[in-house]
C-alpha cells in the first residue's frame, strides 16, 4: 500500500547515535529503499567519512561529493547519484570528508553548511532527505542536527545502549535550545534484535520504560540477508524483499510516515 500522501513537505530527518556499528547506515539505506518502495522521493546523504552508505549502495566515491559541496567547490545538485532504487538517490561521500573537521574551523557559521549547501538547496526535490551521520558528536553530527526536522536514534539491543544515548539527547537539546529550536526526536528504533537472548528483551524493556514515547514499534532483528546485503551493493529489499529484514525496514517505513 502506498503512503504517498502522507508526507505535506519534505522532511529532513537525521540518522545519528555517536556509537559505532548500531546500524545508522544500515538504517539509512534501508529506510530509504523502504520509502523509495512506497513512492517516496529519498536523498540519503552520506555524511560519515566512512562513506559505507555510498559503498552500501553500490557507488565508487569520486568527486562531486559531499566534501565539494561543503566547501563550494561543487553545487549539491552535481554530486547527487541514482542508487540504482527507483526515486532513490545518493549524495556521496569518502575519506575527504575528514578535512571538514579542521576546514571548517573559525569559518562563519560552520554548522549551518549542510543546511544551506545542500539540504536548502534540494530541499524541493525530495520528500524525505535522510542524513546519515558518522559514529561521533562533531562538527559533522552537529551539522546534521542543525539541518534536520528530526533525529532518528538507531539503538543496538545490547548491555550498554542506553550510556551513550543521554550524551546525544543532550546534544539534541542544545542545538533545540539555539541552532535549531525546530528540531524533534523522530524515533528510537531498536535494532539487532535476537528473539533467543533474554538481553535483547530486558534491553528493549528498559529502553520502553525510559523513553515510552519515542521507540518505535517495529524492531530491526538481526538477520544474515540485511548483513550480507551491503556486500552486494545493495538495500535488503533488492537483495531479499522476503528476508526478515527487509519486512522489518517495510514495517518501519509505515511507522515513519504515520510520524511524519
Amino acid at each position: 500500500m502506498s503512503g504517498k500522501r502522507a508526507i505535506a513537505i519534505a522532511k529532513t530527518v537525521a540518522v545519528a547515535n555517536q556509537k559505532g556499528g548500531v546500524g545508522k547506515t544500515t538504517t539509512a539505506i534501508n529506510l530509504g529503499a523502504a520509502l523509495a518502495v512506497l513512492e517516496h522521493r529519498v536523498l540519503i546523504v552520506d555524511c560519515d567519512p566512512q562513506g559505507n552508505a555510498t559503498r552500501g549502495l553500490g557507488l565508487e566515491a569520486g568527486e562531486p561529493d559531499l566534501y565539494a559541496v561543503l566547501l563550494d567547490h561543487a553545487p549539491a545538485p552535481a554530486a547527487v547519484r541514482s542508487s540504482g532504487v527507483d526515486r532513490l538517490e545518493v549524495l556521496p561521500s569518502n575519506r575527504d570528508l575528514v578535512g571538514v573537521e579542521v576546514e571548517l574551523v573559525g569559518t562563519e557559521a560552520w554548522e549551518r553548511r549542510l543546511k544551506t549547501r545542500v539540504v536548502e538547496a534540494l530541499r524541493d526535490r525530495y520528500d524525505v532527505i535522510l542524513l546519515d551521520c558518522p559514529p561521533s558528536l562533531g562538527h559533522l553530527t552537529v551539522n546534521a542536527l542543525v539541518a534536520a526536522d528530526g533525529v532518528l536514534v538507531p539503538l543496538q539491543c545490547e548491555y550498554f545502549a542506553l550510556e551513550g544515548i543521554s550524551e546525544l539527547l543532550h546534544t539534541v537539546r542544545r542545538v533545540q535550545g539555539g541552532l535549531n529550536p525546530r528540531l524533534e526526536i523522530t524515533g528510537i528504533l531498536l535494532t539487532m534484535y535476537d528473539e533467543r537472548t533474554n538481553l535483547s528483551k530486558d534491553v528493549s524493556t528498559e529502553v520502553r520504560q525510559h523513553f515510552p514515547a519515542e521507540v518505535f514499534d517495529t524492531i530491526v532483528p538481526r538477520n544474515v540477508r540485511l548483513a550480507e546485503a551491503p556486500s552486494h551493493g545493495l538495500p535488503v529489499l533488492q537483495y531479499d524483499v522476503r528476508s526478515r529484514g527487509a519486512q522489518a525496514f517495510l514495517a518501519l517505513a509505515g511507522e515513519f510516515l504515520r510520524r511524519m
